[in-house]
């Protein structure tokens, strides 16, 4: 399965339960496979592996013999992807791939809550999405699952190739084209290029579900470099009439979204999730499960069992009773101004508070982008502007044409925004805390859902 050959052929009655990489998380059983970074080499570590538990490791032939039960292999982290897309073969279960600069996560989510209503479903775990992520996350799945929900990320050329050439998609979603990674790529052009190898390795027939609001995925598809499997399938969905699947109707109410799909009728579905971007991430999700034969009573019961991973504009109730828009878990401009558009549109607050962070990886481009999300901020609904970072301080700047200059703060202390946040917000208020991972904002997070703020 791995394309290897045992150490010594008399371990081949060894039994294995379970794949892992990392030398901490020995289980009883399992199969130890080193993997070899630039400042790293997992073989060091194999003997005290064997000692702790496992049954056998990958091995390296370069490395000679291993201290105990092994399977000769030239590398060890092809052999990984190599078993892990023999597993999935013969397993039989149907593979969805899902791609995308942002809501990819919520998507797989979403989806994996609606096909689970009918089906044995399996998804990625947290953000197990890349070379090495996925193949762990295909050696995890029960050997009776029906369909294997697996997303797919990257940070430059050929990498979701890679991906979609093991995992075998047949049907696949491409969530939108942003600006993450521009820095690695130059150009949305190229992102949306890196983004449609998730065809590399679609079986015969597959279905394609894009957002047909972005019109680089369609120049991207009419590229004859483009791969394509004989016999695709598209299917579009997005805000435009233009689309296979649009929203008719779209209404905000307790920390939900109350709307209604083109497809599906009159009939309204409930999200427990905010933002009208959401709404977009879930046609496509629906699209999917419509596909896959699931009922509209079974969406209605997905919908309202979605689980997500967190700090996706989780909203937070703090202890003085201040509602807290928790999205710090990563930022870009087109996932930042979605969140600025969630936090206008709340009704019943005292004031609006956006607290924004520096968004990481735009490569050249990234004080324009800046400036342009405080353009946006500029002529939306808020009352305060906390930021935070040197890149932060050029939302501000870029907010400054139309808000009063007294409501915007920049800041490169975290503890002195904290400060002063804590000065002005009342239980009444709403803030949004959104910035890229690197920020560390969740800290903002916790300190004024724990602050009594006694008003």
């Amino acid at each position: 399965m791995c394309g290897g050959e045992l150490a010594n052929v008399d371990d081949s009655e060894i039994a294995i339960q379970g794949v892992v990489t990392d030398s901490r998380n020995i289980d009883s059983g399992c199969l130890f496979v080193p993997l070899v970074g630039e400042k790293f080499d997992g073989h060091n570590f194999a003997g005290d592996c064997l000692a702790a538990g496992a049954s056998a490791i990958l091995w390296e032939k370069a490395n000679g013999m291993p201290p105990g039960p092994g399977v000769l292999v030239e590398n060890t982290l092809e052999a990984l992807q190599q078993l892990a897309a023999s597993y999935l073969a013969q397993s039989g279960a149907k593979v969805i791939g899902i791609t995308g600069s942002n809501g990819k996560t919520t998507t797989k989510d979403i989806v994996f809550s609606l096909l689970s209503t009918t089906y044995k479903v399996h998804k990625t775990q947290g953000n197990f999405n890349n070379h090495i992520g996925l193949p762990l996350t295909i050696l995890l799945m029960p050997e009776d699952c029906d369909i294997a929900v697996l997303e797919m990320g990257m940070s430059g050329r050929h990498e979701i190739e890679l991906l979609s050439k093991l995992a075998k998609p047949e049907t696949a979603i491409v969530t939108n084209i942003g600006e993450s990674h521009l820095l690695q790529l130059g150009s949305r052009l190229e992102i949306a290029r890196a983004k449609l190898e998730i065809l590399s390795g679609m079986k015969q027939g597959g279905l394609l579900v894009y957002n047909g609001d972005e019109p680089l995925l369609n120049i991207v598809l009419s590229e004859e470099s483009t791969a394509k499997p004989e016999g695709l399938r598209k299917s579009t969905f997005g805000l435009s009439g233009d689309n296979d699947d649009y929203p008719s109707g779209i209404m905000f109410a307790d920390g939900k979204t109350l709307f209604t799909s083109h497809l599906i009728g009159n009939m309204t579905l409930e999200l427990p999730l905010l933002g009208e971007h959401n709404v977009i991430n879930c046609l496509a999700a629906l699209t999917v499960a419509r596909h896959y034969g699931v009922s509209v009573q079974g969406i209605q019961e997905g919908l309202r069992n979605v689980e997500l991973t967190g700090m996706r504009i989780e909203m937070i109730t703090g202890t003085s009773g201040i509602t807290v828009l928790n999205d710090a878990y990563n930022a870009s401009p087109t996932s930042m101004k979605a969140a600025i558009l969630v936090l206008e549109r709340m009704k019943g607050y005292r004031n609006k508070i956006a607290v924004l962070g520096d968004m990481l990886e735009l490569g050249d481009s990234e004080e324009e982008y800046h400036r342009e999300v405080g353009a946006f901020v500029s002529t939306s609904k808020l009352d305060y502007l906390f930021t935070y970072g040197k890149l932060g301080e050029l939302i501000a700047e870029g907010a400054g044409d139309a808000l009063d200059a007294n409501h915007i703060f920049a800041y490169h202390d975290k503890s002195e925004l904290i400060h002063k946040l804590e000065s002005i917000v009342n239980p009444k208020d709403i803030v949004l805390v959104k910035g890229s991972r690197g920020m560390k904002l969740e800290e903002v997070v916790e300190a004024i859902k724990a602050s009594s703020l006694h008003k």
